[in-house]
């Protein structure tokens, strides 16, 4: 067992909050959810380490968890977080078997921590709305400096991975898209995918300001600003093309014997994950069509039984494994 690790007791699941009763209605139909200096390399396989890299652009040390590959191999495989993000560890970590899933093969894992309601982009200056003393710079961090961190640590700064979910899930897209070179594979569950269609940018507003009270002005600025064009999937699509893609959004239906409710808690935590999984499948089906239009080729899985939760992500990896396995050559 990893000290410190929260799942050191057993796997616990965390639905995804989301908005709050009030808000099912809103996010359902327009808007959505759910220092240190690189060490001389070291053969540290199939072990995790969580150094904490420093971010000129952030001016601070950001914590990311790391799985080695179990026989030194130099891809990696980055895994993001949903709106949620905490700072101790990453949710995949907390939340599922990631690590697990990937402990025999041949490919490290890499995941950032932190990042609430970032997007995991580069935001144009500090959230004015909750006192935020610095900008997020996470697209620099992740596709410039982490990398050159891990490149000190005998990994590829080419043909890699990354996948996320909810907010993750899109941003993972976002990535890919504009650092080709970076990655081979993108994967998406349960992502926003049309983030500037109508109803959306104000939908992520109210999300935002919900998880940490982060003013999404300070991000992409007003609705009309090119930024939120830049940061659509739907409107990048095309630089998708020759990338390896796992696409994937649930029903919404609680699935029998796993999502069941026994408190209000839980009865309030299925609701908003239902509304909030049911969105993501109306964002992902226009994206599949979108990309079919593109003839773009894309894996597409849409469960008929699954809400936005953990449970639902971690059975969605598991079927992406052998596709990011492939692509990545591990």
């Amino acid at each position: 067992m990893r000290e410190g690790n929260a799942r050191s007791f057993g796997k616990w699941r965390r639905r995804a909050l989301g908005l709050g009763a009030a808000l099912i209605s809103l996010m359902t139909f327009l808007g959505l959810v759910g220092a240190g200096t690189a060490s001389a390399w070291s053969p540290t396989h199939g072990r995790l380490e969580t150094p904490c890299v420093w971010s000129a652009a952030m001016n601070r040390c950001i914590r990311v968890q790391i799985q080695f590959a179990a026989h030194g191999g130099n891809k990696y495989l980055m895994m993001l977080d949903g709106l949620r993000a905490r700072d101790d560890f990453n949710g995949w970590d907390i939340e599922t078997n990631a690590f697990q899933q990937f402990s025999n093969d041949n490919i490290n894992i890499v995941m950032p921590v932190g990042g609430q309601s970032s997007f995991y982009t580069d935001w144009y200056a500090p959230s004015n709305f909750n006192g935020q003393t610095y900008t997020y710079k996470w697209e620099t961090f992740l596709t410039q400096e982490l990398p050159n961190y891990l490149a000190g640590r005998g990994m590829s700064r080419t043909g890699n991975g990354v996948v996320g979910l909810s907010m993750g899930g899109s941003a993972a897209l976002d990535l890919a898209a504009h650092h080709r070179n970076q990655f081979n594979f993108a994967g998406s569950f349960s992502g926003y995918l049309n983030i500037s269609a109508p109803g959306m940018p104000e939908a992520i507003r109210v999300a935002m300001l919900d998880a940490g009270g982060y003013n999404v002005d300070s991000m992409w600025g007003p609705p009309w600003d090119p930024a939120w064009l830049r940061n659509d999937p739907f409107v990048f699509a095309p630089q998708l093309r020759g990338l390896s893609l796992y696409i994937s959004a649930a029903s919404g239906l609680p699935t029998p014997g796993r999502d069941n409710p026994q408190t209000l808690l839980d009865y309030y935590n299925t609701a908003n994950g239902m509304g909030l999984e049911a969105l993501s499948l109306v964002n992902t089906r226009a994206f599949q069509v979108r990309l079919a239009a593109l003839r773009i080729p894309a894996t597409f899985d849409f469960p008929a039984t699954g809400i936005h939760a953990w449970d639902n992500w971690e059975a969605q990896l598991w079927k992406a494994r052998p596709q990011i396995l492939s692509a990545l050559g591990a």
